[in-house]
């Protein structure tokens, strides 16, 4: 992924990496590492954004979201441990948007899945899986990061 990174843009002082949490924050620390990105990694809690929001209720894990530099003006990498039906996505944008307005945002996932809901594609992808709908992928970690399929019934 880092590869595919490195090659889609040129990493310079305008590159800021977000992982959203909590995957994508175990993520985004490996590929930020790989990467030297200058500024400090970034984590998103998307929790109060995301619009199934009032059916789920409160989350008891809710982490605040720590963003140590500006938005503006900077090329974001966006980084998700899955993207199944891209709501997760179209959340962590909309937060990213309260907080500036970036140049341009690349999504780097680790896993794409089947099943969107939205028109969001990632940019770049570690693996593609097809799954049923009562198939899951959990991703667990952070050391060591590993990745599994559940059937629930």
């Amino acid at each position: 992924m880092a590869e595919k990174l490195r090659s889609r843009l040129s990493i310079d002082d305008k590159t800021a990496m977000v992982g959203i949490h909590t995957g994508g924050v175990w993520v985004a620390r490996e590929l930020h590492r790989k990467l030297n990105i200058q500024e400090p990694l970034g984590a998103l809690d998307i929790s109060f954004y995301r619009d199934d929001f009032t059916r789920i209720g409160m989350n008891p894990e809710v982490k605040p979201s720590e963003l140590p530099f500006t938005i503006d003006g900077r090329n974001i990498i966006l980084v998700d441990d899955v993207l199944h039906t891209g709501r997760t996505i179209r959340a962590a944008m909309n937060e990213l948007f309260d907080y500036g307005r970036p140049a341009s945002i690349v999504l780097a996932v680790l896993v794409e899945r089947s099943g969107r809901e939205l028109p969001i594609e990632a940019d770049v992808v570690g693996m593609r899986m097809e799954l049923g709908p009562n198939e899951h992928v959990k991703l667990s970690g952070p050391d060591p990061l590993i990745l599994e399929t559940r059937i629930t019934a």
